[in-house]
């Protein structure tokens, strides 16, 4: 067996799956920077977007069944939470992905094995290789292994900004806020949403987010912290 084979080994032991077709490993540790040709083929990307759909059908399979009491909003909110990309880089930090970049001379001098950007980017590859290699199940058990410690850590309901402005507003007699879109860029696999809030009487304030939900949230807690009221802990939109 040779270094390389062993050095992939012991990240499959990590993740808990074995790969049939190491090429897909191979391809979810490979940045952009050291492939040659089509780089978006055969580099991380692809294999990221499938990721990052995956985890979040399975994240929200296991929300589902981890908390029968809670509402959408607090299901969204708890969602949003698991797989936005800083969790997703503390679990590569947690399996050391690093090591096992492939990476090319730039990147290597800059740091590249310990960017949050890449390690989080590389974490939802990984989930995608494993989803080609095994299917949803095989995924799944990844997912559960490396998130259900996180997703149980807070077992309390999540009151978020959203929520916690249209309290506000109704307390003191206004309407309930209203979200208006203002921008979206960005290509249509990563788009990036800002959206404002209004309120009678209240200056608006703007939020941005790769989705319209995110945004909003933004958003509302930009009000908030301008109204000098405290977000609720566990927020972290």
């Amino acid at each position: 067996m040779t270094r390389a084979k062993k050095s992939l080994s012991s990240l499959e032991q990590r993740i808990g799956h074995r790969f049939t077709d190491r090429t897909l490993i191979e391809r979810a540790l490979s940045h952009v920077s050291a492939v040659r040709g089509d780089t978006r083929v055969k580099s991380y990307q692809r294999l990221e977007f499938l990721g990052d759909h995956v985890l979040g059908l399975v994240i929200s399979d296991m929300l589902f069944r981890a908390f029968p009491r809670a509402d959408e909003g607090e299901l969204s909110q708890r969602l949003s939470d698991l797989v936005r990309k800083e969790t997703c880089t503390e679990v590569a930090l947690a399996i050391d992905i690093g090591p096992h970049l492939r990476l090319g001379a730039g990147e290597l001098r800059t740091g590249g094995r310990k960017k949050s950007a890449i390690l989080g980017d590389v974490c939802e590859a990984v989930i995608g290789a494993v989803f080609l290699d095994g299917g949803y199940a095989a995924a799944e058990k990844m997912v559960e292994l490396l998130w259900r410690e996180r997703m149980l850590d807070s077992q309390r309901p999540l009151r978020d900004a959203k929520t916690i402005l249209q309290e506000w507003a109704q307390a003191r007699g206004l309407p309930p806020p209203f979200y208006r879109e203002t921008e979206r860029r960005g290509p249509d696999h990563r788009p990036l949403f800002r959206i404002a809030v209004e309120l009678p009487g209240v200056a608006a304030t703007e939020g941005t987010g790769p989705t319209k939900r995110d945004a909003e949230q933004a958003a509302a807690a930009a009000m908030l912290a301008r109204q000098g009221v405290a977000a609720a802990a566990g927020d972290h939109a």
